[in-house]
Order: C-alpha cells, then sequence, then structure tokens
C-alpha cells in the first residue's frame, strides 16, 4: 500500500494546495492527515480571500470534490483526525466530509483497509495553552511545570467535571484496542510518543518556579502501548520543531516505525511510505 502522511498544516491553504498536487501525481492508495487542520494562530494568513468562517465546509470539502472528480477511481482513501489546535465543534464538518464519501473521520475508531487495520486519535497529554478540547491527563493527573490542567481552560464543547478529572490517555487507548493484535496496526495520533525523536521541544534553559521543564513532552500512554503492543507503524504530529531538534522525523520502537509530519518550515512535509517496509519512508519537503 502507496502512503502519503501530512500533519498540523494549520490552516495553511498553500500547503494544502502542495498537497492536492502531490495526490494527483503520486495517486497513492491511502493519505493520512494528522490534526492541526484548521486555521489559527500563527499559521493563519491573512491572505486567504477563499478562507470564509468555516473552513472544511467553504475550503477542504470544496477542493476535495474537486480532486475526487478529477482523479475518479484513483482517488485515494483518505484517514483525518483533528488535533489540540482544532475545535471539537468541527467534528461536525468532517462527518459531513465523510458522509460525501470524502475522507475517514478516524478519531477513537478501528477501520479496516485490506490486510491492515488503521486506529485514529485526537488528544494530546496537558499543554500550557488554555484550548483544552483535545487535552486530557496522559497516564495520570500528574502535570508539567507550566501546564495547564485539563479541568481549566475553555472548551467548544462543554464535558462533565468528571471526565475533565479523570480520563486519561492511558485509559482511553485500552478501551480503544482492548486485546487486539497490532501485527499490521496503523495508528494515526496528533500526539507523539514520550521520549523518543518525534516529541523533542524547544524547552531548552526554560524553567518555571525554579523547575526546568521537560525537553520531551509526548504522550507516556502512546509510549507504552507501542513498547508493549508493537503495531506496525504509528504516525504522529504536534510538537512542530522536534524534528529540527532532535535531527530525525523517524524513530522506531523494538518492531514499530514511527513517524512525525509536523514541520517548523513554511514548506509542506509530505511523507511517502510503503507499508509493506515502512522503515524505508523518505520526507519531502516541497
Amino acid at each position: 500500500m502507496n502512503c502519503l502522511f501530512v500533519s498540523d498544516l494549520h490552516g495553511d491553504t498553500t500547503r494544502y494546495r502542495k498537497l492536492l498536487a502531490a495526490l494527483r501525481e503520486i495517486k497513492p492508495d491511502l493519505l493520512f492527515i494528522g490534526g492541526d487542520i484548521m486555521p489559527g494562530g500563527l499559521r493563519l494568513e491573512e491572505n486567504q480571500p477563499e478562507i470564509e468562517e468555516n473552513f472544511i465546509r467553504s475550503f477542504l470539502i470544496r477542493e476535495f470534490q474537486l480532486l475526487r472528480d478529477e482523479m475518479g477511481d484513483a482517488y485515494p482513501r483518505i484517514f483525518i483526525i483533528l488535533g489540540n489546535d482544532d475545535h471539537t465543534l468541527d467534528e461536525q464538518d468532517l462527518l459531513a466530509g465523510e458522509q460525501l464519501g470524502l475522507w475517514e473521520y478516524a478519531h477513537n475508531r478501528r477501520l479496516v483497509a485490506g490486510k491492515y487495520v488503521v486506529y485514529g486519535y485526537n488528544f494530546v497529554p496537558p499543554t500550557p495553552f488554555l484550548h483544552k478540547d483535545w487535552e486530557r491527563y496522559d497516564v495520570s493527573r500528574y502535570l508539567d511545570p507550566g501546564d495547564v490542567s485539563p479541568e481549566n481552560g475553555w472548551r467548544t464543547v462543554e464535558v462533565s467535571a468528571h471526565e475533565k478529572r479523570y480520563s486519561t490517555i492511558a485509559k482511553d487507548l485500552d478501551n480503544l484496542v482492548t486485546d487486539a493484535d497490532l501485527t499490521n496496526a496503523v495508528f494515526l495520533f496528533h500526539a507523539p510518543p514520550h521520549d523518543t525523536k518525534l516529541d523533542r521541544c524547544n524547552n531548552d534553559g526554560k524553567m518555571v518556579d525554579h523547575v526546568p521543564l521537560d525537553l520531551h513532552v509526548g504522550s507516556i500512554a502512546i509510549s507504552r502501548l507501542i513498547k508493549r503492543s508493537q503495531p506496525l507503524v504509528t504516525l504522529h504530529g504536534h510538537i512542530h520543531e522536534s524534528a529540527r531538534l532532535s535531527g530525525s522525523w523517524i524513530d522506531s520502537i523494538g518492531r514499530t516505525t514511527m513517524i512525525g509530519a509536523a514541520h517548523d518550515g513554511p514548506e509542506l512535509a509530505l511523507i511517502r511510505f510503503d507499508l509493506e517496509k515502512p522503515e524505508d519512508a523518505v520526507r519531502g519537503l516541497v
């Protein structure tokens, strides 16, 4: 299976148009989009007149419908998730695109693709930011210095106090995979695994209340899942600067190949890989 993977496009239409061009040229079997898909923050361009308030309906659905009409039977199967900069309210529009047959919203789902099984998951561990739609405690209610609890901050869709306080990424992943054989599993995560080449954060020399900040900010729960169950490949985003700081966008734990597509430059980081040999993945900046 010929695959493409991108993440953290943050509504940048230049990057999306590069992705659309790559799909026309490469014609992959599968495309994975790893969250933080919506405009916002530093990635929001001022010169995007085609972008209306509803980015998914006004841009993504429109452009992918045109692409499907053009590509016909060569149109890839697309798996997409949201990230911590996206809103829970955006789910309804992703599901509208799914109803049109443009993509499959993979969060908290098990989707079969030939002999492979795709799992998706949006949540990330607590961050210093106030938007909490897609943040969970990781393996416990511990917070790194400077992080804001999921029990605080703001959300576009309110959840119960119990969910905020007691839900964890670890429990979610246990419920998602149960006791399944993950030999041929592909995980589409937004968060990277903890203490790898994919979660290296630009916290060098930074302190909060005289406590140094951790340089690795990925999910311990995701790392434990990989070590325990050894899926075929895991796909990640979230930490834009990690590849630059660690020197690599690809890593491994045992037999599992782990790939990161977040990028802190202006280019689109486009990962191309074959599910028969994911360790031979290649990355292009376009």
